[in-house]
């Protein structure tokens, strides 16, 4: 019996403003993307209709997060994912080639780790899945309470440099930096070509630990024993006189 309802579940692609070419290129494969407007009033809030029903279905929300403006794109997502929520969806299923605030994953000197929260708000918005692609740092699916499909775009893009470039044999992957020189290297096997890596000094102040401003013991002050001195100076001002008891 379950099996067959599961069977007779229908589905639903949503999508918002971030890359509606996207959704319209995946829902041509597919299905037609479902009525749903997602739009913003003279008091620039986000408001979502959804002109269809929900309930019971499971529900694809394409939305990526764009670096021209990702706080509205993760807002909309939000609301649409409460919207079907509070419809009685079956499943809500985001779909984010690229998930925003996945480079804040680490937290730096008094701030926060941000991927964290905007984790914690998708889950209690009503996402019960997340697809996304190429993470940016693999133990963020562990900031989320739902599963995670992380996706990896390099055979896609393996495809598109022997079909689209012409003499690609005689090439050299660079790595801009050492730390990106494993990844390089998997690329470079997979085709066959030499890689190079660009070194060079880095200003990793920000993550080292004394930066932080947190470390224990606090470091030593050049200006200490001037201090002291200066203190010293001052308490002699309130040195008690000794007094001489007459008979």
């Amino acid at each position: 019996m379950s099996a067959d309802r599961s069977a007779r579940t229908e589905m639903v692609i949503l999508t918002g403003n971030s890359y509606p070419e996207l959704a319209e290129n995946i829902s041509s494969r597919i299905k037609p993307l479902g009525e749903c407007r997602v739009y913003k009033k003279s008091d620039k809030e986000t408001h979502v209709e959804i002109r269809e029903s929900v309930r019971s279905k499971d529900v694809f929300i394409i939305q990526t997060g764009s670096t021209k403006d990702p706080n509205d794109n993760l807002m909309e997502l939000m609301i649409m994912s409460y919207a079907c929520k509070t419809s009685c969806a079956r499943n809500i299923i985001g779909v984010l080639p690229y998930l925003p605030y996945s480079k804040q994953s680490k937290q730096k000197k008094r701030g926060c780790i941000t991927m964290k929260l905007v984790a914690q708000m998708l889950v209690k918005a009503g996402l019960t899945h997340l697809i996304t692609v190429d993470l940016h740092q693999k133990e963020i699916q562990g900031f989320f309470d739902i599963p995670v499909d992380n996706l990896r775009a390099s055979s896609f893009l393996l495809d598109y440099i022997q079909q689209q470039i012409p003499d690609w044999r005689n090439s050299v992957i660079v790595a801009r930096t050492p730390n990106q020189a494993k990844r390089v290297t998997g690329f470079a096997q997979r085709l066959k070509l030499n890689i190079a890596v660009i070194h060079g000094t880095q200003d990793r102040e920000g993550e080292s630990e004394e930066a932080d401003g947190r470390n224990s013991p606090p470091p030593p002050s050049a200006n200490l024993d001037d201090s002291s001195e200066s203190m010293s100076k001052r308490r002699s001002v309130f040195t008690i006189p000794s007094l001489a008891l007459g008979t």
